[in-house]
C-alpha cells in the first residue's frame, strides 16, 4: 500500500537526520584529531590516563559516523531490522555520552590534578629522558610558560637548583645567559598547569557546543526511526 505524506515524510527526515549524524560524527572525529595535535606535549609529559579525554571524542565521533551511515542505508532500503538496530544503537551511544558528561563534571577537579602530577614528574625527570626533555620543552615554547605552577618550581630540580637556572625553553628571548639567574623579564612567569587550563576553558565551548547539537539530532533520530519501525511493521510500503 503506498503511503501518503505521513511514513513518507518520517522516511526522509531519518534519511536526513542520518546524513547530520554523519556530518556531526565528522565534527567530533575532527575536534578528536585537533584536541590530540594541540594537546600532544601536554598529554606526552602527563600519564596515560590525561590523554583517553581526545581518544574517546576521536573513537566517538568514528562510532557515530559508521552508525549514520548504517541508519542511512536502513531508511533508503526500508529494512525493519537495520532501523530497529540503528535505534537502539543511537540510544546507547546518547546514555554513554550523558554518562560521560556527567563523569567529566564530577571529576574535573581530577584532570588538574593529573596534569599537574605529570608535568611534575616529567620534570623530575627532565635530564635523564631525552623525549621527555623534547616534549617539555616544546610545551614551554608553545604555551609560553615555564615550570608547572611558575617558573620558581625549576629551582627545585636538579641541577638548575644548584646553578639558579631554568630550561632555555623558558625564555621569552633565547640569547646565550638568558636562563641564567630567571626573572619575569627574562623568562615565562606563567605557570603550564594555568596555561593548559586556559586553552581548554577557552575551547571547552566549541565541545560542548558540538555535544548539545548532537545529543538535540539524536533524540530526534531516535523517535523518527521508532515511527518509522511502527510504519514498516505496520506494512506500509514507504516511498
Amino acid at each position: 500500500m503506498a503511503v501518503e505524506g505521513g511514513m513518507k515524510c518520517v522516511k526522509f527526515l531519518v534519511f536526513i537526520f542520518n546524513f547530520i549524524f554523519w556530518v556531526c560524527g565528522v565534527a567530533l572525529i575532527a575536534i578528536g584529531i585537533y584536541a590530540q595535535v594541540a594537546l600532544n606535549k601536554a598529554l606526552a609529559v602527563s600519564n596515560a590516563s590525561a590523554s583517553t579525554s581526545p581518544v574517546a571524542i576521536l573513537v566517538l565521533g568514528i562510532i557515530i559516523f559508521f552508525i549514520s551511515f548504517f541508519g542511512c542505508c536502513g531508511a533508503w532500503k526500508e529494512s525493519y531490522c537495520m532501523v530497529t538496530t540503528f535505534a537502539v544503537l543511537l540510544s546507547i551511544i546518547f546514555l554513554v555520552e550523558i554518562a560521560a558528561a556527567i563523569t567529566g563534571y564530577v571529576f574535573k577537579d581530577k584532570v588538574r590534578s593529573v596534569l599537574e602530577d605529570g608535568l611534575w614528574d616529567a620534570m623530575h625527570k627532565y635530564e635523564e629522558d631525552k623525549p621527555l626533555r623534547e616534549a617539555v620543552d616544546e610545551l614551554q615554547r608553545e604555551f609560553n610558560c615555564c615550570g608547572a605552577n611558575n617558573y620558581t618550581d625549576w629551582a627545585t630540580i636538579e641541577p638548575f637548583k644548584l646553578n639558579d637556572t631554568v630550561p632555555r625553553s623558558c625564555c621569552r628571548v633565547n640569547t646565550t645567559s638568558c636562563n641564567v639567574h630567571p626573572s619575569p623579564a627574562t623568562v615565562y612567569e606563567k605557570g603550564c598547569l594555568q596555561s593548559i587550563e586556559a586553552w581548554m576553558k577557552k575551547n571547552i565551548l566549541i565541545v560542548a557546543a558540538v555535544a548539545l547539537g548532537i545529543a538535540f539530532f539524536e533524540i530526534l533520530g531516535i523517535i523518527f526511526a521508532c515511527c518509522l519501525m511502527k510504519g514498516i511493521r505496520s506494512g506500509y510500503e514507504v516511498m
